[in-house]
């Protein structure tokens, strides 16, 4: 993939498969430590001990509709590469965890890509889930919880083009205030 956030949102899919009802994803970089890393935490179905043994086989996947599964083997394969680390957490019915960790001044680490818009999509077009982002560059941060969202949008639906691109804009715009940080 080309992009971190394209591994993101594919990760999040997977959530969304489990029929997760609370999607967290948290970014950090951190230059001092020359760290980046990502979690992504979800409520859905969670694996057997089996499935999370299998899980960064690229032959191995739970769904029908094919024979490969390449989203977690290709992050695990990323991180590695970038001097870092990969875990993942599950218990069948209580949600997993996926944590990566890269060396951030990698040669090899892709850029984070379009969180923003990963984001904002996620949450305009599955309105059912509580998404919480959290993102923090050199100990500052902002959040986002679409449940807050919905407070301020007062009854109007967050699946509206015009609520997603407010969305992203916002997202874009606190992620670019603490990098400048």
């Amino acid at each position: 993939m080309k992009d971190l956030s394209l591994h993101i949102l594919d990760i999040a899919h997977n959530s969304i498969r489990a029929k997760a009802k609370n999607i967290t994803i948290k970014i950090s970089e951190d230059g001092e430590q020359d760290k980046l890393s990502i979690v992504i935490i979800d409520d859905g179905s969670g694996m057997s001990q089996e499935q999370l043994e299998a899980i960064t086989d690229p032959f191995f996947t739970t769904r029908t509709t094919r024979k490969v599964g390449l989203g977690i083997p290709l992050i695990k394969q990323r991180a590695d590469e970038c001097n870092g680390d990969f875990s993942i957490k599950s218990e069948l019915g209580n949600g997993t965890e996926l944590f990566m960790e890269f060396q951030h001044s990698h040669l090899d680490l892709p850029e984070l890509g379009d969180i923003a818009g990963v984001i904002s999509g996620l949450c305009c077009s599955h309105a059912d889930i509580r998404f919480v982002f959290d993102y923090t560059a050199e100990a500052i941060g902002f959040h986002f919880d679409t449940v807050e969202v919905l407070e301020v949008l007062d009854g109007l639906p967050i699946n509206t083009p015009e609520v997603e691109m407010f969305v992203k804009e916002m997202i874009e715009g606190n992620m670019q205030n603490t990098e400048e940080l």
